[in-house]
């Protein structure tokens, strides 16, 4: 990479937040460098008006987040790849500062290995970072940046060559997932991922409960995500250790009746094509601090 990497943006929206889109998209077009070509993808829905120079794509139906998601990739090309950095980002988050494209070229021109970077989401009235928006496992300083082995799926920024040697996101998971799923291939690929608390996405404090499917799709995907990437001694492993994890937090009754309805579902529905990691990688995660048991 060079000073004229490209970057791309993608931008899903169900049409509903018009007001916080267009303070994103004026976020995005104030990053400092070369212009950041942004394509905002209608997932089942119109696009609300967007500034010149936007692209737009609307679909007739919603086909979830990955879905979303990789329509607004092969908007830039073939697996993205007519830019050299995509940056996926909610539509109601808004970039805290106008370095954070360029900071982002620096990474990957710096680092050839590293093929994800997820940004640090905080508050933007407390400039709180939840704990849940820290991708790994010691997560009580969101200020300290380090390797990770997932990331944050709206707040993000890919190199382009990974998704053209691994694949995009999983459609079949609609929501819940799709994130890790993509980072296991990349890191079983040889890429790296880092977390970086300096590049900032503001948005708002949320629970991901608020979503109706969001028990069932946690459970299913949780499945399909062991089915489809971990070696067969580790998938009842990692499900068993979930399945603790998940009675230990006492959900209410409709929410683990929804939990264990999509757990049954994935294991009885179709969960794509299965490539298990190479133990190799089981130990990079394991060394990175996260082993795939947990």
């Amino acid at each position: 990479m060079s000073t004229a990497t490209k970057v791309g943006a993608v931008i899903i929206t169900m049409g509903n937040r018009p007001d916080e889109l267009r303070a994103l998209l004026d976020s995005v077009a104030k990053q400092d460098g070369d212009r950041v070509e942004v394509v905002v993808v209608g997932n089942g829905s119109p696009v609300p008006d967007v500034p010149a120079g936007v692209r737009t794509v609307e679909l007739p139906e919603n086909l979830g987040i990955p879905g979303g998601r990789n329509v607004g990739i092969e908007a830039f090309g073939p697996g993205g790849t007519d830019v050299d950095i995509l940056l996926f980002l909610d539509d109601d988050g808004l970039l805290a500062h106008h370095d954070t494209a360029e900071l982002c070229r620096q990474a990957f021109t710096a680092d050839p290995e590293l093929g994800i970077i997820s940004f640090r989401i905080a508050d933007p009235d407390t400039g709180e970072t939840q704990r849940r928006h820290v991708p790994r496992l010691r997560a009580s300083d969101p200020m300290r940046s380090s390797r990770v082995t997932t990331f944050l799926g709206g707040a993000n920024a890919v190199r382009t060559k990974v998704l053209a040697e691994v694949g995009g996101l999983p459609d079949e998971f609609f929501y819940a997932h799709e994130e890790t799923d993509l980072a296991w291939r990349a890191l079983d690929a040889g890429w790296m991922i880092d977390y970086r608390s300096d590049m900032v996405l503001y948005h708002p404090t949320t629970a991901p409960s608020r979503h109706a499917v969001y028990h069932r799709m946690v459970a299913r995907n949780r499945v399909w995500l062991a089915r489809r990437n971990l070696p067969a001694p580790l998938v009842p492993v990692y499900l068993g250790v979930w399945l603790l994890l998940t009675l230990a937090r006492r959900p209410s009754g409709p929410a683990l009746k929804a939990w264990f309805g999509g757990f049954k579902e994935g294991w009885t529905s179709p969960c794509g094509p299965r490539r298990p990691m190479k133990w190799r990688t089981v130990w990079r995660l394991t060394r990175l601090g996260r082993p795939p048991v947990i």
